[in-house]
């Protein structure tokens, strides 16, 4: 039994105990890491730089891989040098500042994913209007409103998680401080109020998920009705990377939150951890850049302007 206010540190999930696993381990997330800096470097150092990129769908695209290598440095690096220098250990302050940066960065992802679906229905099924409805001041606007809701939930639920008394130990079962399991370290009659406020998340998610769907509804019945075949294929083109952005996100995150318990298990949650926080941040920029041919030119013209400077 151990207190809350008597705990300096808590122990975090290791992969495997021999050392040539850790430092496989170490040299995997590594290179995932390095892939995500790079593909999101890119983007972002890409729409920043290139003044045809300077548009509504780019600059939600530049703040979606902000979001994402926010994500990835909160976890993985963690990660990494446990696995290198053999420990298990993350300070109380740091795994609070963990708990509240995953939250921050994944509800403030989330909302803004909402946002882009509302961007694709505005351009696809009012494209008349659309210069007008998603002018650059309302473009900050929902941006600003995204990061500040997952700044606001993140700083509920850190505040409830870490004001509950635990009394289960200190030992995390994962490689970060997910909230989920910091809860379960918490008194019997705390446990409730913590999984309820989670609860209340759980409903608000619903709700943005329920605009997405209902935003891609009207979005497939414009593109629909329109009549020739290349108009169809240039608008499905626009949406499918945001679609396949959001099915990949909530698909993990909801299996891995709303999985049955008896199915649950250590490996299947380390799992389904690495799933939704290590493979989207590292994926996205491919989902956006596979097909996209004016994001292809401006990271080409990018590296061609990196290698004439460098000559």
């Amino acid at each position: 039994m151990s207190n809350s206010s008597s705990l300096s540190e808590f122990l975090l999930l290791v992969y495997a105990d021999t050392r040539e696993l850790q430092l496989l381990h170490f040299l995997l997330f590594l290179g995932i890491y390095l892939a995500a800096l790079l593909g999101n470097g890119l983007i972002i150092t890409a729409v920043a730089c290139v003044p045809n990129l300077h548009t509504p769908m780019y600059f939600f695209l530049l703040n979606l891989s902000l979001l994402d290598l926010g994500s990835i440095s909160t976890t993985v690096p963690k990660s990494m040098a446990n696995s290198l220098w053999n420990t298990r250990a993350i300070s109380y302050l740091g795994c609070a500042a963990q708990v509240f940066l995953v939250f921050f960065l994944f509800s403030a992802e989330y909302s803004l994913l909402t946002v882009m679906a509302y961007d694709r229905y505005v351009a696809i099924c009012q494209p008349l209007h659309y210069g007008t409805i998603m002018d650059s001041r309302a473009c900050v606007r929902m941006a600003a409103a995204a990061w500040a809701s997952g700044f606001l939930n993140a700083l509920l639920h850190t505040a409830n998680t870490f004001l509950l008394p635990l009394c289960q130990g200190n030992t995390v079962d994962q490689f970060f401080c997910e909230i989920s399991q910091i809860l379960k370290l918490s008194c019997a009659d705390s446990y409730f109020r913590g999984v309820g406020l989670l609860g209340i998340s759980e409903c608000l998610m619903f709700g943005c998920f329920i605009f997405i769907v209902l935003s891609y509804v009207q979005i497939f019945r414009a593109v629909l009705r329109i009549p020739s075949e290349q108009g169809r294929h240039k608008a499905f083109s626009m949406c499918l990377p945001h679609l396949a952005v959001v099915s990949l996100f909530l698909s993990t995150i909801m299996f891995a939150y709303l999985k049955p318990p008896s199915i649950s298990s250590p490996v299947l949650d380390l799992v389904l951890a690495v799933l939704y926080s290590v493979v989207p941040p590292t994926v996205n920029p491919l989902i956006y850049s596979m097909r996209n041919k004016e994001l292809q030119q401006a990271v080409r013209k990018l590296i061609q302007m990196v290698l004439v400077q460098q000559q």
